[in-house]
């Protein structure tokens, strides 16, 4: 991956875990559900006026001459003609939902955005005129600011040369909403062309305030390449490519001027790619401790070393900035809590839920369910929110007999199924060291992007060595997985 988009990758994902993350969307987002883009959704407006879209490059000023010719009923009816069919989300919308951003901006009419954080769980709290800023929406996990509108008012919606030169007298609180929030966070631009004045005018006002200290944010734009021109002629294609690539670097470096760092991709699939790789390294910080120890003999035979084994493996996770998930496994689970807080406890951070994720697991069932069917969905659920799992030690008493522990078994098989890196420290014994067999023996089935890892994982299978650097070898392979190399 190209360094600007590693850049991009990495700051995003910085901002992400401050809670300073924004998206601003504009009609790209929704385009591969199926709405149209600006040109498309004035053409038939334009064959009216006896113009060629296909040569318009002010859009604003076409809405204000059909405008001016037919009066705002048609235009509304054209928004609403085009945004009102049922679209499904797609699969930028699923990754962008499924991360902890809490402000999203757009300038897009249609409901997409909203639809996919409810599908993903999420209570979306949308302003779509000034007086909804005055309510507040309980228990709201992300604000949905659409400063243009919406398709349910498409009469509100704003179009029209008109409506964009009074933006900022009609529609203060969005102005100084999107101030703060562009001073504040980190925005990523996604399907978003920067022609509209109205988001010019405060990005301006923010340069002049803040002047170089403004903060970055980035955009995407799909490259232009001479291959989206063969259909012309081939001197025209030529020259049209030459305009267009001069055009686009100057564009490019205009918007630096309001710390905006555009990245170029060459298809639109390549910004679905960059959005994954973001979802995934942040998945990567949450880490699952699955493991349960009736007894400790194959690691070590003081039951204290082995807590402490633990304690410590959980401490120096949380120490290096990620989050434990835990199904307070027997024998396990205490410890893991111990380490956990006894760095926070340590720092001057409070807020246990930053470093810390508790999911013990029901034991009855209700509503007829039967218990072995509730803890698999149970399992299936909260390996789903993270991006590695490491099992230790792994085995139950049954009729007096130390067995393997099959939940730990279906853990690691659910996690290879939903794509979680698996990390069994073998040294541990038990299932654990079934497990690490399994993965070392068949390395490039686990870690065929991460090849580098194998001497690591044959470190954690072992032992004999040193507890300690068992545990930092661990925490070397988790922050290479969220590094992503």
């Amino acid at each position: 991956m190209s360094t600007d988009k590693e850049v991009l990758i990495k700051e995003y994902l910085k901002a992400i875990h401050e809670d300073n993350a924004a998206v601003f969307a504009g009609a790209g987002l929704s385009a591969a559900s199926g709405f149209v883009n600006w040109k498309v959704l004035l053409k038939e407006a334009a064959e009216e006026l006896g113009l060629d879209i296909d040569k318009e490059t002010d859009l604003i000023s076409l809405a204000q001459y059909f405008f001016n010719k037919n009066g705002r009923q048609r235009l509304s009816q054209l928004v609403i003609d085009n945004f009102s069919a049922e679209a499904q989300i797609n699969e930028n919308h699923k990754i962008l939902a499924q991360l902890p951003i809490d402000t999203y901006w757009t300038t897009n009419y249609d409901r997409l955005i909203e639809k996919s954080l409810t599908d993903a769980g999420k209570n979306p709290d949308v302003k779509i005129a000034q007086a909804d800023f005055a309510l507040l929406k309980p228990k709201r996990d992300a604000i949905v600011y659409k400063m243009h509108g919406d398709i349910e008012r498409a009469n509100e919606t704003v179009l029209i040369k008109d409506e964009y030169e009074t933006f900022h007298d009609k529609n203060q609180l969005f102005s100084i909403g999107l101030k703060g929030d562009l001073i504040s966070k980190t925005f990523l631009f996604i399907g978003y062309s920067f022609e509209d004045p109205d988001l010019e005018y405060i990005l301006s006002r923010i340069r002049v305030l803040l002047g170089q200290d403004g903060r970055k944010h980035y955009c995407f734009f799909k490259k232009i390449n001479r291959n989206d021109y063969s259909h012309l002629p081939p001197e025209e294609a030529d020259e049209k490519f030459r305009y267009d690539s001069i055009k686009q670097e100057l564009k490019c470096a205009d918007l630096k001027r309001y710390h905006i760092i555009p990245v170029l991709v060459e298809k639109y699939e390549d910004i679905t790619e960059i959005l994954k790789t973001i979802l995934e390294r942040y998945s990567r910080s949450k880490i699952l401790i699955s493991g349960s120890a009736a007894e400790y003999s194959q690691f070590v035979e003081d039951d204290n070393n082995a807590q402490m084994f633990i304690h410590t493996l959980s401490h120096g996770i949380v120490k290096a900035g990620f989050k434990i998930a835990s199904g307070f496994g027997l024998g396990v689970g205490s410890a893991v809590i111990n380490g956990s807080l006894d760095f926070v406890y340590s720092t001057n951070k409070r807020k246990i839920g930053d470093y810390l994720i508790l999911r013990p697991f029901p034991q009855y069932a209700t509503n007829g369910k039967d218990l072995k069917d509730l803890w698999d969905q149970y399992r299936r659920d909260f390996i789903s929110d993270v991006g590695c799992a490491i099992f230790i030690f792994g085995n139950k008493i049954v009729d007096g007999q130390v067995l393997d522990a099959d939940g730990v078994r279906k853990e690691f098989d659910i996690a290879v199924t939903q794509g979680v890196k698996v990390i069994p420290v073998g040294a541990t014994g038990y299932m654990s060291k079934i497990l690490w067999n399994e993965v070392i023996s068949d390395f490039d089935k686990y870690y065929s992007d991460f090849p580098a890892l194998k001497s690591d994982f044959e470190f954690i299978g072992d032992a004999t060595q040193d507890h300690q650097q068992i545990i930092n070898r661990v925490i070397k392979i988790i922050t290479t997985l969220k590094n992503g190399r």
